[in-house]
């Protein structure tokens, strides 16, 4: 009988070992077919500076002198105006102010009145001659008003630099004062004038 259990130990033995290397190969086949993850990348966090390390103030921001943006011509500007003026009606919006077109500092204050809609100014384009009514908050190529006074308005003058940065300011205009030639023409007594007969 001992013979009989080495005959069969032998073979289930060989089978057995058969069968444990076939599992090995199929397991290591098994991890070839599943896709590769990528490594783990190590995490940096940006916290600072290295607190261990002695502070170095950062270099000092040298600013590019940029100068003034150049302004266009009266005639460039009015061009420009007429071009936002067409594509405002072709996209039935409302047309943009004809003061868009001057400047500040071509512009001379005639008068100031009340209307229902509150303080008026009348004010005349030098370079082109034309008289406007215009009321707080009317944009000017150059700035906005900002306020009506009793005898002078008041104005947000914006400069542009070529750096993209914007300054704005505070700019007073008075009322124009008469010339000798209007002042002839006045009454110099207004009393008299209106005094009725």
């Amino acid at each position: 009988m001992m013979m009989r259990v080495k005959e069969i130990t032998v073979p289930f033995l060989l089978s057995a070992a058969l069968l444990v290397a076939s599992g090995f190969a199929i397991g290591v086949m098994g991890q070839e077919t599943q896709p590769k993850k990528p490594a783990a990348s190590k995490r940096t966090f940006n916290v600072g500076r290295d607190p261990f390390r002695k502070y170095e103030p950062p270099p000092p921001n040298i600013k590019k002198i940029a100068g003034q943006v150049t302004i266009p011509s009266i005639q460039e500007r009015i061009t420009q105006y007429k071009q936002q003026k067409q594509a405002a009606m072709n996209a039935r919006m409302p047309a943009p102010k004809p003061t868009t077109a001057l400047l500040l500092s071509e512009i001379q204050v005639i008068g100031i009145s009340r209307s229902p809609r509150g303080y008026a100014a009348i004010i005349e384009a030098t370079p082109i001659k034309l008289s406007y009514v215009i009321y707080p908050g009317e944009p000017f190529y150059d700035g906005q008003l900002v306020a009506i006074e009793d005898n002078r308005l008041v104005f947000r003058r914006e400069t542009v630099f070529t750096d993209g940065r914007r300054e704005r300011a505070v700019e007073y205009k008075p009322l124009r004062q008469p010339t000798q030639v209007n002042s002839m023409a006045a009454p110099a007594n207004p009393s008299v004038a209106t005094a009725q007969p």
